[in-house]
Order: C-alpha cells, then structure tokens, then sequence
C-alpha cells in the first residue's frame, strides 16, 4: 500500500525506538484501517494484523490519564507478533486532522469519525433528498476538521436541472469545488483523480443513501462495499455501511468510507467552522458600522443591507444564526459538565483517611 510505505517514513521520527516489555521487540508503527469495537484492522510493515489496546494503555484511557482512543486513520505504535496475526497497541501517535461530530445522547461529547484526513469528500445526491442547508453542515464538520472540503453531487443522472443544484451548492460554499457525478454511468468519475493521487487519505462522509458506498466501489474497481437502492417514494437511500473503514486504491491513495447519518450534530471547538463554512457573510460583516454587529437590524449592518440588495439569502443568514445559537448552547454545556467534572475530581482527591472513617 503505497499511502501506507510513505506515511510510515512520516510517522518514523515520531515512534520511539523503545522496546516493548517483555517480548525484546521494537515498536512498529502502524495504521488502523478498520474499528470494530475494542478490536482493530491494522496494516503494519509486517502485513494486516489484528490489534488490541494493552492493559496499561486501556487503564489510562480510563483513568484520564492522557492518550488518545484509536480511530480508523490513525497511526499507532505497535508491538507486531504476525506469527499469530496480532499486535498489542500501546500508543497513538499524534494527529494532523480529526473529523468530529457531536456524540449521540444528552451529553456533550465529541465523537471522532476518522483521523489524519486530508481531502473530505462531503457527498450529497442529487434527487429528493437534497438539502442545502444540511450540505451547509457538513462543511462545517470539514472545516473544523483540518481536512480539505470537496463537494460531491452524486447521482447526477438522476438529475433534471444540473446546472441549477450547482448553482445551489456553490452558494452554500464559496471558494469550496464542487463535482457532479454518476457512479453507475461513469460519468464525472475522473474530477476526482487529482485529490486521490500520490498517498493522501481522503474520506466520504453524507446521507445515508447519498451512494458513498457506490463511489467507493467505483474508485476501487472492484466491488468493495454493499450497496443499496433508494425507496421510490422519497428517494431516500438505505443504510449498507455499517463502520468506518479505510481502503487502498489504485492509483495509491487511500479511502475512508463512513456509515451514512440521517442528522448530523455540529461539533465545532471555537466556531472555527462556522466562521470557515460561512466566510462570506464573515467578509460582509467586516464592513458593519459596529463590530460588535449581530446582524439582526442595527444600523449600519452590511450584512443586512447585502440581504436587501439581493446579494446574500436570507435563508442562508437565518440558518448561519440557528448554527451560531446551536453551536453557542453546545459551548455552554460542555463548560458546565467541564466544571462539574472538575469540581468532582477535586472533592475526590481532598478526601483523607479520617473522611472515610466519618462517612463508615
């Protein structure tokens, strides 16, 4: 795997040529190509392997120790054992992107869906089931990723009005390219060659249905993923992709497939994304009278004054204020649970002999 031999030579410097305890073997670096829960697909300098996190790395993850949990995409340092077809994961090395979403359930947490991305291909299909306003929240996931964002509007022979969807996606995006394709007619498919050369990870990340997995097989040659028709009476796809997992291609990139997400919750560290996703009403408000302008009828908004000329959407103001108070809540909530957690730890390690003997 072409990705994998020049990623190793990047990741060589950073393992330390430690030996692990007790077998008299370096550490190897490797890479996770599949998470299947608290095991791991590794590809490693010695072939596929399956991984486990040691015993002492677990209990740090546990404790808090510090230490990150592997993700596909990561790169690992590993003790190699291919006579039986395992490794021991005893570190993860550091990353240079991280895709994130907000987990689901009532906490706030993050959710990382792959790492060390360098092109996201946010995949959207061009039937019923498309939606600017959800497209406008993938690029905020990407931009807040550190990976490259690229617009893919798949099924495009299902579509009547190309150059209007077009039009539609390259407003939600400025400065972001934008690709047609069909995956069943082959058309399109050779736009995405420049961002899969040489050894860059990308990955897929849409809809469920939007046909991530139908691209996959094609850019692979073979068939890789299952896939799944679409229901007749809204065009909405099927789920076919149950974990994320990282393929080779021929051309010597690699690609990361991701199950598709009926609603994507924004996990975005400092509006970064937001910002990013939204640069050009960002641009307009430059221009505003006063800096501090919220963009909801003060004098001198040029924000305001581009929706009136018919520069800039209103729609797509209203859903960049819904995004900010969105984001601004999940910001709020994480401090809280932050302070609780660290109010928590600090009774904890106050407490003394004599405090346990007056609570038994």
């Amino acid at each position: 795997m072409q990705a994998f031999a020049n990623g190793e030579q990047e990741q060589k410097q950073e393992v330390r040529p430690e030996t692990s305890r007790g077998t008299g073997t370096a550490l190897l670096p490797a890479r996770v190509i599949a998470d299947l829960g608290h095991k791991y697909r590794l590809i490693t300098p010695l072939g596929e392997l399956w991984g486990e996190l040691s015993g002492k790395y677990r209990f740090m993850l546990s404790e808090g120790e510090g230490g990150l949990v592997p993700v596909v995409g990561d790169w690992v340092a590993a003790d190699c054992r291919p006579s039986d077809g395992s490794a021991t994961i005893r570190g993860v090395l550091a990353r240079k992107s991280q895709i994130s979403r907000q987990a689901a359930g009532q906490e706030t947490k993050e959710q990382i869906v792959a790492a060390n991305v360098d092109v996201l291909f946010l995949v959207a299909a061009l039937n019923h089931d498309f939606n600017v306003r959800r497209l406008e929240r993938y690029l905020i996931m990407a931009y807040s990723s550190g990976a490259m964002p690229v617009i893919v509007l798949s099924k495009a022979d299902l579509c009547s009005d190309l150059p209007l969807y077009l039009a539609q996606a390259e407003g939600a995006a400025p400065g972001v390219p934008v690709l047609a394709v069909s995956a069943l007619e082959d058309h399109g498919i050779e736009q995405l060659a420049p961002y899969l050369s040489g050894a860059r990870t990308c990955a897929l990340a849409g809809s469920s249905g939007s046909g991530k997995s139908t691209l996959l097989n094609r850019l692979a040659g073979r068939e890789i993923q299952a896939t799944g028709g679409i229901r007749e009476s809204d065009s909405r796809g099927r789920h076919t992709t149950t974990h994320r997992e990282l393929f080779p291609l021929p051309g010597g990139g690699v690609l990361i497939d991701t199950p598709g997400m009926r609603e994507l919750q924004l996990w975005d560290g400092g509006h970064d994304g937001l910002s990013s996703a939204f640069s050009d009403i960002e641009e307009l408000a430059q221009r505003c009278r006063f800096r501090d302008c919220r963009h909801r009828g003060e004098e001198g908004c040029a924000v305001r004054e581009a929706v009136a000329s018919g520069e800039l959407e209103n729609s797509r103001l209203v859903n960049y204020h819904k995004t900010q108070r969105e984001l601004d809540y999940q910001a709020a909530k994480e401090r809280k649970q932050q302070a609780v957690r660290v109010r928590g730890g600090s009774r904890k390690k106050s407490r003394t002999p004599a405090d346990w003997r007056k609570e038994y």
